[in-house]
């Protein structure tokens, strides 16, 4: 089985050709496809009057501060607006998708953060209250691989149920490696808007467990998440990871073969 997920500049027009090829490697192998969508929240919350905020951790991973109604914002967007427009371009290619979101089925369950570690614009160290964002603690495979049986592509909106079952905000990459994880056997593709991990002006074209874990804090913002997502999907058991443009022709096939991206197996 194969997991996509769908972000940046990509998630915005999502092209035929685009379509025909994530067709054609889902009738192989059968899969999941997970998007993203930040932009389009940001944009939709400041035509609402409401600017958003990001902060970023002590390891340096930057990411949106959810508050109360920064998380209906949210939802409104990702699991209406955006995951609807994706799930009608891959119905108008041929393509089986249904839209649905962590929250359905209880499928993402996460931890509301309490309290978050952030660095300020003076680089000091500050804890703030943790909003509405969560941690994924669990994922129930069982009602994606059903649908997959029936023939369907789950399109997954990246929003988890908390413990008091109150909608959190979890990371879109992080939620693709543990549906990915929980979906072993299985590869996970990033389409994103980059041709692949980046060091020195050049494309790394493989990278071994140890070596992407180490690379974490030397990439920048943005990528420095995928690759975490990545360490912890093949760390738990994803067979291989591929980064990659969804703006290259036939991106998912190209991507399962090696010739286009960044591949991270053990």
């Amino acid at each position: 089985m194969i997991v996509v997920k769908v972000g940046g500049d990509v998630i915005r027009e999502v092209t035929p050709a685009l379509v025909s090829d994530l067709k054609e490697a889902l009738q192989v192998e059968g899969g999941v496809v997970v998007h993203g969508g930040g932009d389009e929240v940001t944009e939709v919350a400041r035509r609402m009057g409401k600017e958003q905020l990001f902060v970023v951790s002590p390891e340096g991973i930057k990411s949106r501060y959810t508050d109360e109604e920064d998380i209906k914002i949210f939802t409104m967007v990702l699991c209406g607006l955006t995951n609807k427009n994706l799930v009608a371009a891959l119905v108008r290619g041929g393509i089986r998708a249904l839209g649905i979101s962590g929250v359905d089925a209880s499928i993402i369950r996460a931890v509301r953060k309490k309290r978050i570690v952030i660095v300020d614009d003076r680089n000091r160290k500050r804890v703030i209250d943790g909003g509405f964002t969560g941690k994924i603690e669990a994922v129930d495979p069982g009602p994606l691989k059903k649908l997959v049986s029936m023939g369907l592509v789950p399109v997954v909106s990246p929003l988890a149920l908390g413990e008091d079952f109150e909608l959190l905000n979890v990371d879109a990459d992080m939620a693709a490696a543990k549906l990915a994880a929980s979906l072993v056997p299985s590869k996970l593709v990033f389409l994103t808007d980059v041709m692949g991990v980046i060091k020195d002006d050049e494309i790394i074209r493989s990278l071994r467990l140890e070596e992407a874990r180490a690379l974490i804090r030397e990439v920048g913002f943005g990528m420095n998440r995928k690759l975490m997502a990545a360490v912890e999907a093949v760390d738990a058991g994803v067979s291989e990871v591929i980064i990659t443009s969804g703006q290259v022709d036939r991106p998912v096939s190209r991507a399962l073969a090696h010739e286009v991206g960044t591949v991270i197996c053990h």
